[in-house]
């Protein structure tokens, strides 16, 4: 082949590659495709953070606003802790704002990893839930500077909606059948079943640590035999009357020895739940290697985890079937989004920890990753009442047992400042009440504080 022939081939095929060129050129001109105009648009700068907070059901939410340097253009993130919302607050007054002031409000993955590690030690509820506060309202922006809900931003949609379990419960069996009956009744295809509080409560009747004086006055009392011999019976009755078609879940709570969290789930397999929720504390995990190799009823845990230390073993071990973790406890939506892909590696289903002491903004959140992951399995429902819905809106909505959300860029959810304000914490601090085994021994998680309803 002479020189004259390779020349000749040569500037073809850069003819053809240029023809190549110029037609992509024309069909995604930087003009006129969305990448290329958010690339063209100036950097956003945040100019500052705060926090919000109101109580309009009497539970504690905590609201993260990020304002930029572009007017009208601001971002809102869930930083809810309901049981110690003042310190949240600081760390965002006081930390996060002088931090984040002057910094882009683009780039989400590096503020995410240099906020993380500025206090030096990291992890924690507080600073989770500060920081989790900071990078939903990034999101929300991202998603507005992109003219895009956010589930569209994390790779579209993988399902319509977002199916949702409710809460079921009753001091007796006939009262969990009816509550069951009426959740179907509405369209839900899940539901969780409770006997009275967790643990059952309301069946131990001999406190005698309270006729020593032991402990306070407002201590509860649960015994672990009452809630063990009954809950099995409980599930028994609800499936003979309302059949196998309901999905049935149980949260344990942690509130029985992780031995007797054993037997309770080999004896509740036969009814086919779901899941079953926290049958041990988070410092008893490697009880969760002996319940696998005696039960392969489904399993779900997490809502009291803060960091990847806790539940990494669980997912890549296999032991669990689905993910509970709380999104602003452990920072947001940049780390929940990578623990469902580590969880869809080892076929573990998402199930978001959403109750009374998630925000609106933090249940638009979870209804966004919903919709985007491949591995969703449930999502624990909310509940949005008149007041709520006015404060924030554009609540996503429910409708037969699913939860929509808009297509609004950003989260698709607002906040009306002064109506919140109209609604401040309530004066009790939010702690949770103690209870307590006959003796005075104390059960882990304490109760829910009673003016709250939260799961």
């Amino acid at each position: 082949m002479n020189l004259n022939s390779i020349s000749r081939r040569r500037m073809l095929a850069s003819t053809i590659a240029g023809g190549m060129g110029a037609t992509i050129g024309a069909k995604f001109s930087p003009a006129q495709s969305p990448i290329g105009r958010n690339q063209s648009l100036p950097q956003v700068k945040i100019r500052k953070v705060r926090a919000i907070t109101t109580a309009p059901d009497g539970i504690r939410l905590v609201v993260v606003k990020v304002e930029t340097d572009e007017p009208g253009l601001y971002g809102l993130g869930c930083a809810t802790y309901n049981q110690r919302p003042l310190p949240v607050v600081e760390a965002v007054h006081s930390y996060l704002d002088p931090f984040c002031k002057g910094r882009s409000a683009d780039d989400i993955e590096d503020m995410w990893q240099t906020a993380y590690t500025s206090s030096y030690w990291r992890n924690g509820p507080v600073l989770n839930n500060a920081l989790s506060g900071l990078d939903m309202a990034l999101w929300d922006i991202k998603g507005k500077r992109a003219g895009m809900p956010v589930y569209q931003l994390l790779g579209g949609k993988c399902r319509f909606a977002v199916d949702l379990y409710a809460h079921a419960g009753g001091r007796d069996a006939k009262e969990v059948e009816d509550s069951v009956r009426s959740y179907v009744e509405r369209g839900y295809r899940h539901v969780r079943i409770q006997l009275g509080g967790y643990g059952a409560s309301h069946l131990s009747n001999k406190a005698d640590f309270k006729e020593s004086g032991f402990g306070a006055g407002t201590d509860e009392h649960m015994d672990s035999g009452p809630y063990l011999r009954t809950m099995p019976k409980i599930f028994e009755h609800v499936r003979k009357t309302l059949g196998d078609e309901v999905e049935l879940l149980h949260d344990v709570h942690e509130r029985v020895n992780p031995i007797e969290a054993i037997g309770l789930v080999k004896e509740l397999e036969k009814y086919k739940p779901f899941f079953i929720e926290d049958p041990f504390a988070p410092e008893q995990n490697g009880y969760f290697k002996i319940l696998r190799q005696q039960s392969s009823c489904p399993i779900a845990m997490g809502e009291l985890f803060n960091n990847p230390h806790e539940w990494v073993d669980l997912i890549t071990n296999r032991y669990i079937d689905f993910i509970r973790v709380h999104l602003s406890q452990i920072g947001g939506l940049t780390p929940a989004r990578k623990l469902a892909t580590l969880c869809e590696h080892f076929a573990v289903r998402t199930a978001w920890h959403g109750p009374g002491d998630v925000s609106p903004v933090g249940h638009a959140c979870n209804a966004h990753l919903d919709l985007a992951v491949h591995n969703f399995g449930i999502q624990e429902g909310p509940r949005f009442g008149e007041r709520l819905q006015e404060i924030f809106p554009g609540c996503p909505e429910i409708k037969n047992g699913y939860m929509h959300v808009s297509d609004r860029p950003g989260l698709g959810i607002d906040l009306n400042e002064s109506l919140a304000a109209k609604y401040p914490l309530p004066e009790h601090p939010g702690y949770w009440s103690p209870v307590r085994r006959r003796d005075g021994t104390a059960v882990r998680p304490y109760s829910q504080y009673r003016s709250t309803n939260v799961g």
